[in-house]
């Protein structure tokens, strides 16, 4: 039996904007997230988990930040090129678990709809996608409030 694990970190600075787009669901704040495609930290972060099992790089590899048609780009076409690749290569995902490391906005009351955005665009059930958050207890570039970070891990099977 072929199980690989991967782990993915990723993090975005706050910058202007009303809001911010995490694990695909925008979330109101009163700042949003620097980054070159639509900086959802948390899409960014599980993409990563699952090239990482399948050790084929990086986001960065598939999507350079150089290259001007990722301008903004829906963080969702990053994680279907991952989904879709790992199916490729034969693997099947068992499950994800991101962890968001912020002090705002609070994600608790979006963590349901994150679940159910990921796990419908990966194609699983949504008892196999974990979406939580922690703060770093006022500590470091999260705890004085400049922005998000997040960590996942993702679980893959030959099918």
């Amino acid at each position: 039996m072929d199980i690989r694990l991967g782990n993915g970190f990723d993090v975005h600075a706050f910058g202007p904007g009303d809001h911010v787009t995490l694990c695909g669901v925008d979330v109101p704040h009163d700042a949003g997230l620097v980054g070159h495609s639509d900086a959802d930290v948390g899409m960014h972060t599980v993409t990563d988990a699952i090239y990482g099992a399948l050790a084929q790089g990086d986001i960065g590899q598939h999507f350079p930040p150089s290259d001007p048609q990722w301008k903004g780009a829906a963080s969702a076409i990053f994680l279907r090129h991952a989904v879709d690749l790992a199916a490729e290569m034969g693997f099947e995902i068992c499950n994800v678990d991101c962890t968001l490391i912020c002090e705002s906005p609070k994600i608790g009351p979006h963590a349901a709809r994150m679940r159910a955005v990921m796990a419908e665009l990966m194609g699983l059930d949504p008892a196999r996608v974990s979406v939580k958050a922690t703060t770093s207890e006022r500590l470091g570039f999260t705890g004085r409030g400049e922005g998000i970070a997040c960590i996942a891990t993702a679980a893959l099977v030959k099918t």
